[in-house]
């Protein structure tokens, strides 16, 4: 490509609240149109004449290409690749990018965050100081939910790249034992396997990938499986978890309490399990880990690293 592309972000929301600093992708690009949102309807119109596009959810198939004869690169402003055909991309001679290893300290301390509110049931006694419990106590403190301490709880990890080790060093600062498990089909040595792991941990904290093979992962025996008294973190992917059974165990008082940044439907339904008014000891935060100002503008210089290079081709 001779000269600067022309480049289209199709939902420049879902990446900037106006906190961004987005010189670098106008200054990979000879012109840079920003919509906040498109629908389906509204992709090959937007994309007429550009020669790159940016998408973070919104979906880039056969149809989209074949309709944008002048599309040369599709970047994903996220790790996951989902939403844009990449055999039609291929064929197309289309070049695909995505970002990576953006939102590790962001994702990393969120979990943390989570394990600690849980433990500490920080909700719990934050609410009760809003409806003035605290003010109407005999006594100087209130101890009405049973407080626990990471220190020496045994943490299993599941998914052990980059993100999951990051989680690790910052729970070992908090005196935890990691232990990093094995997924189902790719048995590591020295690793425990996912039965193994379920039944040693105090804490489950999930880091792995969304496949055919990690779909329902953790579900209703494999909650069995965990103590009685023991937490779930799902940072990961909503996919993970059978939601139902997830709010069933919490029900039932097998679960001393779960989190999760991520459910299956996003955004989700109403009627979700893990919405719910009565599940008990549960956390839901709405896919926010990811997206600290600095792991959102890492983001923005990975994506005009990427314009750069296919201006070079």
């Amino acid at each position: 490509m001779n000269q600067k592309p022309r480049v289209v972000f199709l939902d420049h929301d879902s990446l900037d609240r106006n906190d961004l600093d987005l010189e670098p992708l106008r200054n990979a690009s000879s012109s840079l149109s920003l919509y906040s949102t498109t629908a389906p309807g509204q992709v090959t119109d937007r994309l007429a004449g550009c020669q790159a596009v940016i998408t973070n959810k919104v979906v880039i198939d056969d149809a989209v290409m074949g309709a944008c004869p002048d599309l040369r690169g599709i970047l994903v402003a996220a790790t996951g690749l989902n939403n844009v055909d990449l055999e039609a991309a291929a064929r197309r001679g289309i070049r695909v990018f995505n970002c990576r290893g953006y939102g590790t300290s962001s994702v990393a301390q969120h979990t943390l965050m989570l394990m600690l509110a849980l433990v500490t049931r920080f909700e719990a006694y934050r609410s009760a100081v809003v409806r003035g419990d605290w003010q109407r106590s005999s006594q100087f403190c209130l101890l009405d939910y049973p407080i626990e301490e990471l220190c020496g709880m045994r943490l299993g990890i599941l998914g052990y790249g980059e993100l999951g080790q990051a989680v690790a060093r910052l729970a070992e600062a908090f005196g935890m034992q990691v232990v990093a498990g094995s997924l189902p089909g790719r048995e590591q040595q020295g690793r425990p396997c996912l039965d193994e792991l379920l039944a040693d941990v105090d804490m489950l904290s999930l880091h792995c990938p969304l496949t055919d093979a990690t779909r329902n992962l953790i579900g209703a025996e494999q909650l069995m499986r965990m103590k009685r008294g023991s937490f779930l973190i799902n940072t990961a992917r909503g996919g993970l978890v059978d939601e139902r059974a997830l709010a069933d165990s919490l029900r039932e008082g097998h679960l001393a309490g779960a989190a999760c940044d991520v459910l299956t439907s996003e955004p989700p339904a109403a009627d979700n399990p893990l919405l719910a008014a009565n599940v008990p000891n549960l956390i839901v935060t709405p896919h926010c880990a990811w997206g600290s100002r600095a792991a959102r503008q890492r983001i923005v210089e990975q994506l005009a690293e990427h314009l750069q290079s296919l201006h070079q081709l």
